[in-house]
């Protein structure tokens, strides 16, 4: 059997490994960091009960991958979650122009 070792759990070596791994290849996975996901992880960083994505770029990429969507991740737990304001940029009058996933209320 052919082996393989992967280093770094985030998204891009989790993949590596899986597909690997589903080839019949035996795949050891090493991180470093003391949690596996890499870009794909969330968290309360800085008050309790605001999840913050710890590589948001990542995160609307993996909803639409292909790839990922293979896994059947959400048996496993997966809940893609969508903010009501997907990202916000101040003015200088002290407002702040909003984004969000409908056109019609961005406009």
């Amino acid at each position: 059997m052919s082996t393989a070792v992967v280093v770094g759990s985030g998204p891009n070596g989790l993949a590596a490994a899986v597909h690997l791994a589903r080839s019949g290849v035996d795949v050891q996975v090493l991180e470093a960091a003391d949690e596996i996901g890499g870009g794909t992880r969330s968290g309360e960083l800085t008050v309790p009960g605001l999840v913050h994505d710890h590589c948001s770029a990542f995160h609307p990429m993996g909803a639409g991958s292909p790839y990922l969507q293979t896994l059947g991740l959400e048996r496993y737990g997966l809940r893609w979650r969508w903010p009501e304001v997907d990202c916000a940029h101040p003015l200088d009058s002290g407002e702040a122009a909003l984004l969000y996933r409908s056109l019609d209320a961005t406009a």
